[in-house]
């Protein structure tokens, strides 16, 4: 059965016999047989010209062309020397830090793999078997000049509490103005300011509960912030370190803005 929903064009198609060579049934109209030639007529060109319909393209590209940002295959000759140039570079760039990604990646897996494999061997010399989720770890090398940290830091938001906890706290300030201090209002405002991504400062929030304020509403709103936090996950982190001159440690960086 047709379905009623298309357009009538595509609908007459429907009732049309796939083959164009077969004959048209003798009802049918002029208009319908246009509407089926025309529809075969154009499902016929995108089959055979993938460059005007790059989703039909085949994705080989024959020696001596590259594809452009349209999907269109162009002859090298036809491509400006500086062009040719800075495609390979990009592609040559590019490859090699595909190429580092991966290695780092595999160097990461293996240094926390190397990392518990050790921390289990040490309990084991005290007839304690770990088991479950490990915190951070420290690790010196005997002369102590190198240092390896292990850390592991939770991921933590906020639920809907911690917008009563901020009325609790606005309620606060507001009867406390003649009397409180500015720096505490200044605090309170900057811990539920926002960073560049739009999410809260998990950090300056936890911050207000080492405030020594005995307001009922205040502890009210404490309370409401600590209760307000959900962890959501954890994010692991390894660190290498070198004993400097002066005894402290400068850390190795491993990423490419701080090499």
């Amino acid at each position: 059965m047709p379905d009623a929903t298309l357009p009538p064009n595509l609908a007459a198609a429907q009732r049309l016999p796939i083959n164009q060579d077969d004959e048209l049934p003798p009802w049918l109209g002029e208009r319908m047989r246009d509407a089926f030639h025309d529809i075969f007529r154009a499902a016929a060109e995108a089959a055979q010209d993938p460059e005007e319909h790059p989703m039909n393209a085949d994705t080989t590209i024959p020696p001596g062309h590259r594809r452009d940002a349209k999907g269109r295959l162009v002859p090298d000759a036809q491509i400006k020397a500086i062009d040719r140039t800075r495609d390979e570079l990009v592609r040559e760039l590019y490859a090699k830090a595909e190429a580092l990604n991966k290695a780092m990646r595999e160097f990461k897996l293996a240094a926390f793999a190397d990392i518990e494999a050790f921390v289990d061997l040490s309990a084991e010399q005290y007839g304690v078997s770990l088991g479950g989720h490990k915190g951070n770890v420290q690790l010196l090398s005997f002369d102590g000049e190198l240092r390896i940290q292990r850390a592991i830091a939770e991921r933590i938001v906020f639920d809907e509490r911690l917008q009563a906890a901020k009325e609790l706290i606005d309620t606060c300030l507001t009867e406390w103005t003649a009397d409180a201090r500015p720096e505490i209002a200044l605090l309170v405002q900057d811990a539920f300011r926002v960073d560049s991504s739009g999410a809260i400062r998990t950090g300056s929030v936890l911050a207000l509960k080492r405030l020594a304020i005995e307001d009922e509403r205040w502890q009210r709103a404490m309370d409401a912030i600590g209760e307000a936090v959900q962890v959501v996950g954890t994010s692991s982190y390894v660190r290498f370190y070198r004993r400097q001159a002066n005894g402290s440690y400068r850390a190795l960086s491993l990423d490419l803005a701080g090499v």
